[in-house]
């Protein structure tokens, strides 16, 4: 990836050769490398084995997860926070493991519509359990930098399964422990 990276400082007019740009390529190549991470990891491996029998029934709720992520069509970052809910069936999973979820899929390139289901779905699979909430609220650089330059403009997206989609008041306590 280096070699693209001076090819491409070479074509916005910069020279690579200069001091404060001699290391760009490197540090560029290393830091998508880990901006786009969550291509290499597996979500087996981060949940390991967290999964754990307990007769509990009631929502768990993990909420202002900080999300980082990159624009699929830009490749610019948007960022924010996620909460991530579910109502156990008979297995819950190590609380740890939830933000690890979320890096998983949001060290991708994204968009959130996507990554908010990802994490739903994943969460859903991995417990079945009565049901599953994520929201997510993100500041896109690629609208605020950029295009419509509106820089306080934040998305909110959210993804209900289960329980959460079927149950008004299910989802209305969901909303009211995240505000």
């Amino acid at each position: 990836m280096k070699e693209h990276i001076q090819e491409i400082l070479l074509k916005m007019g910069e020279n690579p050769q200069r001091d404060g740009l001699l290391k760009t390529p490197e540090r560029v190549d290393k830091s998508l490398r880990f901006l786009t991470s969550g291509y290499e990891m597996s979500v087996e491996e981060i949940v390991n084995d967290a999964i754990f029998d307990v007769q509990y029934n009631e929502m768990v709720v993990v909420k202002d997860i900080e999300v980082y992520s990159l624009c699929e069509h830009h490749m610019i970052p948007f960022f924010g926070k996620c909460s991530v809910a579910y109502i156990p069936r008979d297995k819950v999973l190590g609380l740890s493991k939830i933000p690890r979820i979320v890096d998983v899929f949001s060290r991708r390139l994204q968009v959130q519509e996507r990554l908010t289901v990802e994490i739903a779905e994943c969460i859903d699979d991995l417990l079945n359990p009565y049901g599953v909430a994520v929201t997510m609220e993100a500041l896109h650089l690629c609208m605020a930098m950029r295009g419509v330059q509106k820089q306080h403009s934040t998305t909110v997206t959210s993804a209900m399964l289960g329980a959460f989609k079927d149950n008004a008041r299910t989802r209305s306590e969901f909303m009211s422990l995240t505000r």
